[in-house]
């Protein structure tokens, strides 16, 4: 998938998966710690809220080594959320905070953090969406779907798949909107696996795919009439797309998705009117989202060089 990206294999793989969050987490710490300790890297860029994100930044901050935080002042509320937890832990212990709009980069300094420690510097996300764009669009659909006939689902969340109830839910919601647009879902590998352990058949109308790289995923999603999904990026990116969005949660952490018009959290019981609503309305205008613009890469390199030479940099790694 690197390649297909333009982008060179990795340095360095740290080699580490699977196990709790806490036995993932500390397992990256000491990978992380190996690296650092042998690259000595006068500063190290955490992106997002995963596990290994979190271990990467206690590893950088324990070795006094400059922390910044790509993604810096997500918040949706759910503090129970792993997500939730990592995100604003690095956020507490970062240097540096890049945050993806003017909104979050307030956000962060209503909570403390210094003016000169936050930037707002975009969405790297939208970068790498409009580099791709062209590629994305000269893909072929799969066979039976055309542009606007169909809606994209994408599941992983485990307050979504973990709980048979709402898993359940979600899928008799998933049918039930399938007799309005047809629906094609490339599914999770956590998501296909509850469904086998909970004994669950695929919905009704619902087209089941595996796994999709990124230039397959985004050549659907550009095409599609809407998306359903749980995840943080589809809804970023559906937004840049003007594409309307459905979330199945209760929360999210990127609100600016919801203020540009293409997002509306979504519960199972909602869906099925939800998707009628979005066939039966014009299509939805996209509000202007500023620093969204393709330049967050050139922003970010600029802010890091000066980071790297002037005072802000704490020492490099004895």
């Amino acid at each position: 998938h690197f390649a297909d990206l333009g982008l060179p294999t990795p340095d360095i793989a740290l080699g580490v998966s699977g196990g709790s969050h806490a036995v993932l987490t500390g397992r990256s710490m000491i990978a992380c710690e190996t690296v650092w300790k042998s690259r000595r890297p006068a500063a190290v860029v955490v992106a997002g809220d995963v596990d290994g994100a979190l271990a990467a930044a206690l590893a950088a901050r324990k070795m006094g080594i400059t922390l910044i935080h790509l993604e810096a002042g997500l918040r949706s509320g759910e503090r129970d959320l792993p997500e939730e937890i990592n995100r604003r832990a690095i956020d507490a212990i970062s240097d540096i905070l890049w945050a993806p709009d003017e909104a979050t980069a307030a956000r962060l300094r209503l909570e403390g953090h210094g003016a000169d420690a936050v930037r707002a510097v975009g969405n790297a996300m939208v970068d790498t969406q409009m580099r791709h764009l062209p590629a994305a669009r000269a893909k072929r659909l799969p066979r039976g779907l055309s542009r606007g006939g169909y809606g994209l689902v994408t599941l992983h969340r485990a307050s979504n798949v973990d709980q048979p109830e709402r898993f359940i839910a979600l899928l008799d919601a998933l049918s039930a909107a399938s007799r309005h647009l047809p629906l094609l879902w490339p599914i999770h590998p956590r998501a296909a696996a509850q469904m086998k352990a909970f004994g669950f058949v695929p919905p009704n109308g619902v087209r089941i795919m595996p796994p999709l790289g990124y230039l397959e995923f985004l050549s659907l999603l550009c095409r599609a009439r809407l998306v359903a999904t749980d995840s943080g990026g589809v809804q970023e990116e559906a937004t840049a797309l003007g594409l309307a969005c459905l979330t199945l949660r209760g929360a999210t952490e990127r609100p600016i998705t919801i203020t540009a018009g293409m997002n509306r959290l979504t519960s199972p019981e909602e869906l099925p009117q939800r998707v009628t609503e979005i066939l039966l309305a014009p299509p939805q205008v996209l509000r202007p989202i500023p620093l969204w613009d393709g330049r967050a890469g050139i922003r970010m390199r600029e802010h890091l060089q000066q980071v790297l030479e002037g005072e802000e940099c704490r020492a490099m790694v004895a």
